[in-house]
């Protein structure tokens, strides 16, 4: 298939598994979907657009992602970079460069990129689009991602090479929190029809995927914009009913305070919902989670996790912090530091605050630099050890594996495990492995 490379968020790479599809074997080309959450990921995004140009000189190099939707004048100024695809045509595949063997016309002007108007396709002034020089602006697909209304259903599943499939259930999101600039690349939020993902689920199966990740920006609000009264908990008791062969279903990062009570059963007493959940925390701090304009309080936060543990004490807990977001003073940080251990957290995703343009956040008093990379590591820190810890609880366990294609696994509680040289050979399939060791991080296990 035609080359992606993905940064970022699940979503990313469940829609550049999808686009690959849908453009073929395309030796000419490579697609890069960029992420905007942070200015590191801009500046990731860009090193990867150069790397890949160095390493495939001849290659067309197309830019898409959040990035490319929130300021393609960026990417569409390299000199390797080919054209830039906004996130709302992203799944259109005539919009892509045609194979260099088709003929100049079809290569070169208007029917390159099929039907298009340079006018209709500009973005938002809030993306930063200014005055371009003509060759820049031809560059540039992207249309005013805040318009669209519906998200693509030939995006609603892609697979990975992990042997886990993704199913993209819903895009965008209605919320504003302080930090965020992703909804200015993603839009308002929208949910694929239950149908629709009923029938992608059940198809992924019958191709023999052991394992199904339901995935988007804010799942927990899937269904708001949906005819009825529709949410995240119906859609998985749905899915469940309808694809009895379905061994394992997985949920992306959650929003707690959307966890409501059919939700919560399912997390806790259905064994085909895997027992893990990665939490949108963001902060442990009161005043802190106020200024950015989260849902949720602290004490909410820790209520739900004693709840889900005391429930299926095995559910392993992942979560979103962001270290020095900006007046965090140092009993703030401090309140973070404790929500680590308070809802003992295994899977840790932490981020340095990045002030992004145009969002409130970065109008507020910052953190020093050197003070957030210096709470970032203390987070980074807090969590190995409560990782480290955690994982040694599982040596002598037994855990299902879904084997993967780098001769590794996933158990249901996400701890990633080795698998014995004479199981990997069964991508895909689920295999009993006693845990025996740990090595960096990873569990090692032997056959049961």
């Amino acid at each position: 298939m035609t080359e992606t490379i993905s940064l970022g968020c699940r979503l990313n790479i469940a829609e550049s598994d999808a686009i690959a599809a849908s453009l073929g074997t395309r030796d000419d080309l490579i697609v890069v979907n960029s992420c905007a959450v942070t200015n590191d990921a801009v500046r990731r995004t860009r090193q990867a657009i150069r790397r890949a140009h160095k390493r495939r000189p001849d290659a067309r190099i197309v830019v898409t992602g959040c990035a490319a939707q929130i300021a393609p004048q960026h990417f569409a100024e390299m000199p390797e970079v080919t054209r830039v695809i906004g996130n709302a045509e992203k799944a259109d595949a005539s919009l892509y460069p045609r194979p260099a063997s088709a003929s100049p016309e079809l290569v070169e002007g208007r029917a390159s990129g099929g039907d298009f108007s340079a006018a209709e396709h500009r973005p938002s002034t809030g993306s930063g689009l200014t005055a371009l020089s003509l060759e820049t602006e031809a560059k540039i697909r992207v249309s005013d991602i805040m318009a669209v209304r519906e998200t693509a259903p030939h995006l609603a599943a892609s697979f990975s090479d992990r042997a886990r499939a993704f199913v993209e259930v819903q895009n965008g999101c209605d919320h504003r929190c302080t930090f965020c600039i992703i909804p200015y690349g993603r839009g308002n939020s929208r949910s694929v029809p239950a149908g629709a993902v009923v029938d992608r689920v059940k198809a992924l199966v019958d191709d023999g995927f052991a394992e199904i990740v339901l995935t988007g920006v804010d799942v927990t609000s899937f269904g708001a914009d949906l005819p009825g009264t529709q949410n995240l908990g119906q859609l998985v008791e749905r899915i469940l009913a309808a694809v009895p062969k379905l061994p394992r279903l997985r949920l992306s990062s959650l929003d707690g305070i959307e966890v409501d009570d059919r939700l919560f059963a399912l997390l806790t007493q259905e064994p085909r919902v895997m027992p893990h959940i990665h939490l949108s925390l963001q902060a442990g701090d009161d005043m802190i989670l106020k200024r950015m304009k989260r849902r949720h309080s602290r004490a909410q936060a820790i209520d739900l996790v004693q709840r889900l543990k005391a429930a299926r004490p095995e559910i392993a807990v992942g979560a979103d912090i962001i270290a020095g977001f900006p007046t965090e003073t140092e009993a703030m940080f401090q309140n973070s530091l404790r929500i680590v251990e308070e809802c003992e957290i295994v899977h840790g995703h932490i981020f340095p605050y990045s002030a992004r343009t145009g969002t409130p956040a970065a109008r507020m008093p910052q953190v020093n630099g050197t003070a957030i990379k210096q709470r970032a590591a203390q987070l980074r820190q807090a969590v190995e050890c409560r990782r480290a810890t955690w994982l040694g609880s599982l040596i002598g366990s037994v855990q299902p594996v879904v084997v993967e294609k780098d001769g590794h696994g996933h158990a249901p509680n996400f701890a990633r495990l080795r698998v014995p040289k004479d199981k990997q050979s069964r991508i895909g399939s689920i295999v009993p492995l006693r845990v025996t060791d740990i090595d960096n991080e990873t569990l090692i296990g032997e056959a049961a």
